[in-house]
């Protein structure tokens, strides 16, 4: 845009020289006409007063011209030419036209007056016509102007597409997004479009994925205890008898997390009107998980410290809290743990601003900032996770779409060891 400008500027220019020499011109040769015509006139009375009234009310220097004047001619420029050339065809080809004359700068012009020589000295900035610092200020305004303008125009073409990035986002993160909306180009409103049947068959295949879990698990209760009391009954060894048991008993805890992360999904994606969301005093009650917790830990030979600020409230239900706090202590107990295979866990509740920050902390070998975003993803696990869990990878993406129901957000970062889990809810 503004290589087009400077060329429009250029040809402004080139065409608008010839015309301004040209009218420059004639100014010049009917000065030069009327001084010779009152020098004329003057002779019989006073020529040096004339000359005197002419520097100080038009602006005119009038000198006797010498044959020893040192004279520079005009710069090589086709506007100063094209004024030399139509000065020499009005007034005479043996009219000198001078850029200096003996040092002194201005625009000077030479006449005869009965066979007198004569300098006409004309100030440049009267022929130029336009002072530069005009000229400058018109550039800059209309390169400010094109600026201002190409930035509008950018940012009407860039939102639509700063927003479809957005929402991409945040259904990559598994969020539920409205429709985009069906206005702006018509390119953007083919791709808005798109988007939105994308995003509407992501949800129903998430939906259908959900209930299909949801039935699922349900129905390998069933044969689940069925097994659980043939083996119980059944004549095998004990420790084959325990073995199975421990198998079915992971299978349960995956039947549990499946039946869970489908609930809290279903409860995400309901349209319906929902009961107003209870204010708990969330201090109280998450002093009250904690021990509930604790002995789990401290069984496991860990420890579990916290520093909950007093009397700080929000929404959200105490047992979608619970199950919160459950998860994450669960995480850190499989994939948190130190070097001596030791959950330690620090709890941490404070106010920011408007908002309550919680932040759970282990000492285990954390994960990578790269990985962050992609662990709260439904059935995914770190690399460290998956050398040697049994997990479903639903602990983080059940809690995530808990804290999104309290109108909360989650964010999942490195300390100086191990991995920070940080929520934000807020402050009532």
């Amino acid at each position: 845009m503004l290589s087009c400008l400077g060329l429009w500027f250029a040809v402004f220019l080139q065409s608008g020289l010839e015309a301004r020499a040209n009218e420059m011109s004639k100014r010049v040769a009917s000065t030069v006409n009327l001084t010779r015509t009152a020098l004329r006139y003057a002779q019989q009375t006073d020529p040096h007063a004339l000359l005197a009234d002419l520097s100080r009310h038009e602006n005119l220097d009038v000198h006797v011209r010498l044959k020893n004047d040192i004279t520079q001619p005009l710069p090589a420029e086709q506007y100063w030419q094209s004024i030399q050339t139509n000065l020499q065809a009005s007034l005479g080809a043996e009219t000198i036209i001078a850029w200096e004359v003996n040092q002194q700068p201005g625009f000077w012009v030479s006449f005869s007056n009965n066979n007198e020589p004569y300098w006409l000295a004309f100030n440049r900035q009267q022929i130029n016509g336009t002072h530069p610092m005009q000229w400058a200020s018109w550039i800059a305004g209309a390169i400010l102007l094109s600026l201002l303008g190409a930035t509008i125009l950018t940012r009407y073409v860039n939102r639509p597409l700063t927003r479809l990035a957005r929402f991409a986002k945040a259904i990559s993160c598994g969020k539920i997004t409205p429709p985009l909306p069906n206005k702006g180009a018509r390119e953007i409103r083919l791709v808005n479009a798109s988007f939105n049947r994308m995003a509407q068959a992501l949800r129903q295949t998430e939906s259908d994925r959900e209930m299909m879990l949801a039935g699922l698990s349900h129905d390998l209760r069933t044969p689940l205890t069925r097994m659980r009391l043939e083996i119980e009954m059944s004549p095998i060894p004990a420790s084959t008898r325990e073995s199975v048991d421990q198998d079915l008993e992971q299978v349960d805890q995956s039947i549990n997390k499946l039946i869970e992360y489908a609930r809290a999904s279903i409860t995400a994606n309901q349209t319906d009107p929902s009961p107003v969301t209870p204010t708990i005093n969330i201090s109280q009650t998450l002093n009250k998980i904690i021990e509930l917790e604790r002995p789990r830990i401290e069984n496991q030979g860990g420890t579990l410290l916290a520093c909950i600020t007093d009397d700080l409230v929000t929404r959200i239900e105490p047992f979608c809290l619970q199950r919160i706090i459950s998860n994450l202590f669960e995480n850190v107990r499989r994939y948190g743990c130190n070097a001596r295979n030791e959950p330690e866990i620090f709890v941490r509740l404070e106010r920011l601003g408007q908002e309550l920050a919680l932040e759970i902390s282990d000492t285990g070998q954390g994960i990578a900032q790269q990985d962050s975003e992609t662990l709260l993803r439904p059935f995914t696990r770190g690399d460290i996770a998956r050398t040697g869990a049994d997990g479903t990878g639903l602990g983080l993406a059940i809690v995530e779409r808990l804290v999104t129901q309290a109108h909360g957000s989650l964010r999942l970062g490195c300390g100086d060891q191990g991995l920070v889990v940080n929520i934000t809810l807020p402050s009532l």
